[in-house]
Order: C-alpha cells, then structure tokens, then sequence
C-alpha cells in the first residue's frame, strides 16, 4: 500500500456531512484507489469496479463485513447481514429458501393491500389540501409491509403510533448514528444507562426484544397446531411469514439467533425500500416527463386494481426508473469491508485488518463508467434488455450488493417497490412544495442509507380517472401529520431526555467526552481537537502533556461512574 495515493482529512470533514459526497471528492481528487487518513485510522477507498469485483466475488473470502459488524451487533448480533464466516454461511443456508417464487407471490398481493391502505391516507392528505412529507409515509408503510412479510406482525404504523414502533425506530437510528460515529463512546458502561440517547436505545432494545420473543412463541404455537408437511415451497395459509417458515423447517436453533436473523430481516428489509421509494419519488416530481412515463406505462397495465405478479414484467418503464434511481442514490452508498489476510488488489499489497470502504456512490456516478452519470436517464437501460445488476454491468452498478453477500431479498424488495410507485403514481401528480424545497433541491444525510435532511414534502393532485374505493377514504383514516414524525433522521425520540435533571445532562455530557478522550488515547491518537474548534472558548485542541492529563482525569471519570453503576445494580 506504499505507492497508494494518501488522501489525509480531519474528522470533522467527514463528520459534518453525508459520508460520500467528501469520498466522492477525493475520489475525483486520488483516483479510484487511495487511502483516506483520519487521525490514526486509516481506510482504503474504492471506487473500481475491477477492484469491487475482486473484492466482492473472487476474493470475497478473503474479506468480512469488519467495522459493519461491530456497528450492528448490538442489534443484529449475528444474524445474516453482520455476520462472518461459518455462522453466515449457515443462516444463508436456513434463510434463503424461505424467500421462494410462491412466497415472494404471495407478498405481491400483500404490497397491493398495503398500498390501498396507504393511497387512502394520502387521498385523505390530498382532500384537506395538505403537504405530505414522503420519507415518513414511505417508511411507515415499509415498516408494516416488513412486518407482516418478516413474522405476521402489523404495525399499523400509518394509522397509530404505540411503543414497539418508536422503539423500532429507536433502534434503528441507533444503529445509523454509530455507523457515522467514528469514536464508539457508547461502549463504556456507564453511558448505557446515563446519556440520554444510549439509555434510550437500552430501554428500546427490551421492548423490541420482549416484542420478537412473543411472535417467536406464538408461532411456535400456530406451527405446532397446524401440523402440516414441510415440503418444498412451504407456505402457511394462516401464516405466511418468513419466522412460520423457519420454525416449521425444523431449524435447529436458539431464540436468540432466530431473533438476530428476524431484527436483521426487519432493519435491511424496511431502510432500503423506504429510502429507493422517497428519492424515486423526488426524482420524478422534479422530471415530469419521466413521470408522465410512468403514469402513462401504469394507467396502461394496472389502471385501478391491485398489481399482480403477472404486472411485475409489463411494467417495465417504471422498472427501469427504480433501476435508474438506485443508481443515483444507492442504498446503502457504502459497502464496508475487512481483510481477513493478505491480498493483492489492482497490484497493490494489502494487509491483514486493512478497512475499506467501497463507495457505491462513487461507482456509480464515476465518468469513466457513466456518460452523463449525475443526469437522471431511465433510459439509459434499455427496455428490452436483462434488468441491470452487477453481472450485466460488470460490478458497476450494486443496487443490492454483489458476489456471495449479495442481498437475499433483492427481489421482494424490487416488488415492493415497483407495486408502491405504480400505486402513487396511477393516484396522483407529485409537486415538490416550494415552501420546503424553494430551489427544487433535497438536502441529503446519510446512516444505513441516504436520507433526506428536512423530508421530501409534496403537494399532491388526484388525478382524473383515478378512481379506486381507497380514493373515498374512509373518515377514520388518520392524516400523516397526525402521527408523531418516526423521526427517520435523527436519532431517538426526542422524549427520551425527559426523565433526566439538569445535573444527570452534565453528567452524561462529562461521561461521553471522557469516553472520546479516552477512546482516543485507546486507537493511539496523541490529541484531540475540539469539535466546535474553539469557538465556544474552550481550547481548539489538547495534546501532549495536556492530552495525557486529560486522559487520566477521563479514566478517573469514567471509573467512578462504572463503580456508581455496579452499586446501584446491587441495590435492585
């Protein structure tokens, strides 16, 4: 790695901003292979899709998912998405069959409820004149899909809130601010219990688990009375969810594994769709002709009633416009890896242990790969031709992956979002709100996937002809803007600081800067800069003597609170 371009930033540079729009410059900047210094950490940054392909599916054995792991295993433990080696190789071999053509046809008539359920409200929206902020319709509509698909548990999230869903999405925020935090502070102790956002994220975590135990065991009853062959293509009538089918397989395997695999399949299967979903939807309301398209292709082939599996390939315009988005705005925009030994990449030696992050983003808006690639051009896959992937071509485009660690729910995931667009657009026209977005722009932040900063808000008109019985919702249909916001930017609710004094606050904030501190001193770092770089008065950077005094006041800190910590669990 000696003659790699060396791209060296401060971590405020990165934090400050979604991941890959800096990656992105320095690409443009060191080619398609450097490696981008952060303090004492260092990753390589890929942007080839040679280099991807050697990575991905020649030597994808010589890699593991690596940091993505660590990030997800208070979550996701050891279910299929983190997961390394033996164990991943294992659940793929349990999980995979569940997602079978019978299966996935059966979830199409499940999109299609789902979206009449979810046209009703937006009708209501539409009728009342209001602006309908789309990221958070998108997302609760994927959290109830999921949900059912995943283990037979609705949400209902598009007409209530109740604490499983905050905590879901507790828990998922949690898991995107770690992903962009480069210090994990939240690993001592003391914080899970005493800064606001980490002691939520505990509580959630009870919730969300108590939640998955309950179906775990009323399933197990649902298999144990029904008593029917497990054949090939399994399907329950009663119960067509992936969890009935684990459990009726026979798979030999503990609750807590079988709930790491259902949390996995819950988070991967419910981001993504909501992210393709809210960015296909601001692309073709700042394209009406590619809109227009897409209506036209629609009134066509569906017109009011429910899509069938048999629609999946006639829509073929609209395909191409969720092909077309994913390339611009890729989830998730990074893939992150590991070196498990030495490697050669591009004549390069790799080490063992070496991070890299393999920019989706990069690859696929690189000129070299893309003419015209920052232009929105459905087209540029033609109608007639395979449905684009990384095999057509040839690891430039990873709409869901490549190689072995390929996404397994590529396909429910195309149909879900296939069957919610067509929906939306056969129902309405779809305006940007100037008074959201004066300048027809959308800000971006990013986490597990890309969201949007501020929501995607939209005014909507019903089109003529659209005449489906959703259409004259029913009145006890609730409103978006009568649901709390499930907050798909931030991170917890912000009710989670309420059970905390003025004295807890400065304590939590006095644990996570020791815990930076000595988080610091731990990755071999010889200072540390203030993140405001001074500007509130404090010093802009502490280093040398400083720094290690700092760092024995920090330990001193954080060993009190952890004693503080064992006596209070004694007294319970």
């Amino acid at each position: 790695m000696s003659r790699m371009p060396v791209a060296a930033g401060d971590i405020r540079e990165i934090a400050g901003q979604p991941v890959f729009v800096p990656l992105y410059k320095l690409f443009l900047a060191y080619g398609e292979m450097f490696i981008l210094a952060i303090g004492p950490k260092k990753f390589v940054v890929v942007s080839d899709n040679d280099v991807a392909k050697e990575m991905l599916l020649t030597q994808a054995n010589s890699f593991s998912k690596g940091l993505l792991s660590e990030i997800l295993d208070f979550v996701m433990g050891t279910g299929l998405i983190p997961a390394n080696g033996e164990t991943w190789k294992i659940r793929r071999r349990v999980v995979v069959p569940s997602l079978h053509k019978k299966y996935v046809a059966s979830m199409v008539d499940m999109f299609g409820d789902c979206g009449v359920h979810g046209s009703a409200q937006l009708a209501k929206s539409e009728a009342e004149g209001k602006t309908v902020e789309m990221e958070n319709f998108y997302s609760r509509l994927a959290l109830d899909i999921i949900g059912k698909a995943v283990f037979n548990y609705d949400f209902d999230s598009l007409k209530k809130d109740d604490p499983v869903i905050k905590a879901v999405y507790t828990v998922l925020r949690e898991a995107e601010y770690r992903s962009v935090t480069f210090i994990p502070y939240w690993k001592v102790p003391p914080l899970q219990w005493l800064v606001p956002r980490q002691k939520a994220c505990q509580e959630a975590l009870v919730v969300v688990n108590d939640t998955l135990n309950m179906l775990i065991e009323r399933t197990k009853k649902i298999v144990e009375d029904a008593d029917e062959e497990f054949v090939e293509e399994y399907l329950s009538g009663d119960d067509p969810s992936i969890l009935n089918f684990l459990i009726a397989s026979g798979d030999d395997v503990t609750s807590k594994q079988l709930r790491d695999d259902l949390m996995t399949l819950l988070i991967a299967g419910h981001e993504t769709t909501a992210a393709v979903l809210t960015w296909t939807t601001y692309l073709l309301a700042t394209h009406p002709e590619q809109m227009r398209k897409v209506q036209e292709e629609v009134d066509r082939v569906i017109g009011d009633r429910r899509p069938t599996i048999q629609d999946m390939m006639e829509l073929k315009y609209t395909t191409r416009v969720i092909n077309e988005s994913m390339r611009l705005y890729p989830q998730p925009p990074v893939l992150i890896r590991r070196a498990l030994e030495p490697v050669t990449l591009d004549g390069y030696k790799i080490e063992t242990g070496t991070d890299f992050f393999i920019s989706v983003w990069n690859l696929h808006r690189n000129p070299r790969l893309w003419p015209e690639p920052d232009k929105f051009i459905p087209e540029r896959f033609p109608l007639d031709q395979k449905m684009p992937n990384e095999v057509t071509e040839n690891f430039a485009y990873l709409p869901f992956g490549g190689g072995q660690r390929k996404c397994v729910g590529d396909q429910f995931a195309l149909f879900e979002s296939i069957i919610t667009l067509a929906m939306v657009c056969r129902r309405f026209d779809v305006d940007l709100d100037p008074a959201f977005h004066p300048d027809g722009e959308c800000g971006m932040t990013t986490g597990a996937t890309i969201h949007t900063t501020g929501g995607l808000h939209v005014k909507l008109k019903r089109r003529a002809g659209a005449n489906g019985a959703e259409m004259g919702f029913d009145e006890t249909v609730s409103s978006l803007d009568e649901l709390e916001d499930v907050n798909t930017r931030g991170g917890t609710p912000e009710a989670a600081s309420a059970a905390f004094d003025e004295k807890e606050l400065q304590e939590a904030k006095d644990v996570k800067e020791a815990a930076v501190v000595v988080g610091a001193a731990t990755v071999g770092a010889s200072g540390v800069k203030s993140g405001s770089g001074g500007a509130k008065g404090e010093s802009p950077s502490i280093e040398g003597e400083r720094f290690d005094q700092a760092v024995a006041e920090a330990e001193d800190i954080l060993a009190k609170e952890e004693a503080a910590r064992v006596e209070a669990q004694k007294a319970r």
